[in-house]
């Protein structure tokens, strides 16, 4: 029987993917078998990853552009397929956030936060899309957040904009789905990564480890599973949904 999680000869285009979350999926993926295309906005962060993925023996290719940039990013995703002949997968995980007190927060700085997490995410999926539609297949995944149903104060903009990415994955995977695609989405809980690390003090991290069941923070690579798993052929009947991974966080905090 063959290995449902093996991606032997496809590829994957994963953005935001120099380092954290992202840099994680991409070994996932490359690790069972994908061609992975790295997006960042920094080139020397991005030459980095892919020489560390190349030692693990990931093939991985260089994808520099700033997503709220549509054209260069459609651009760099047709590229990518012509030079490779395909694109089977899509994840769409580039993201900032910043902590501002709502009755404080600048409208650029909300505008900023939509751009990079949902509109970008809406126009490079489209680019994407075009390319599974006329191969009759695909896989389409964004990182989410806990965020989006939960919620937080002084983060109004980023859980608006991943509320907004839950809503366009179900959209997305109704119309897609006849066409041999599915959209999904991942929501981590708190992930210990660099842009995480100063919320690591001592009260925090109580606060972390006192309400996730599982007593801890989530490992990067916890994420590169979960995203393998949505993209392989064993999630074939999984779209449209948004996949919590959070030690049971979000439970705990609704219950």
């Amino acid at each position: 029987m063959p290995n449902p999680f093996s991606l032997e000869g496809r590829t994957a285009v994963i953005t935001g993917a120099s380092r954290g979350l992202g840099y994680a999926i991409a070994h996932a993926l490359g690790t069972a078998g994908a061609t992975v295309a790295i997006n960042a906005r920094n080139p020397d962060q991005i030459e980095a990853a892919c020489s560390d993925l190349a030692r693990d023996g990931i093939q991985a290719h260089a994808l520099p552009f700033e997503v709220a940039d549509g054209a260069a990013g459609q651009a760099a995703i047709d590229r990518f397929h012509d030079e490779t002949g395909r694109l089977d997968i899509f994840v769409h995980n580039a993201g900032h956030g910043m902590r501002v007190p709502f009755l404080e927060h600048g409208f650029e700085a909300w505008q900023s936060t939509l751009d990079v997490h949902l509109s970008a995410g809406f126009r490079l999926a489209q680019a994407a899309a075009k390319h599974m539609d006329a191969a009759g297949k695909g896989r389409i995944i964004f990182t989410s957040s806990i965020m989006a149903s939960t919620g937080r104060a002084t983060v109004p903009a980023y859980a608006a904009a991943k509320g907004g990415l839950n809503a366009l994955t179900r959209s997305m995977a109704t119309e897609l789905g006849p066409k041999g695609m599915t959209v999904n989405a991942i929501a981590p809980g708190y992930i210990a990564t660099e842009l995480t690390r100063d919320l690591h003090e001592s009260e925090f991290n109580a606060f972390v480890c006192r309400q996730t069941p599982v007593g801890r923070w989530g490992e990067p690579n916890e994420i590169g599973w979960a995203a393998l798993y949505l993209a392989s052929d064993a999630a074939a009947y999984v779209n449209g949904h948004v996949l919590t991974v959070d030690g049971g966080m979000t439970i705990s905090l609704n219950g």
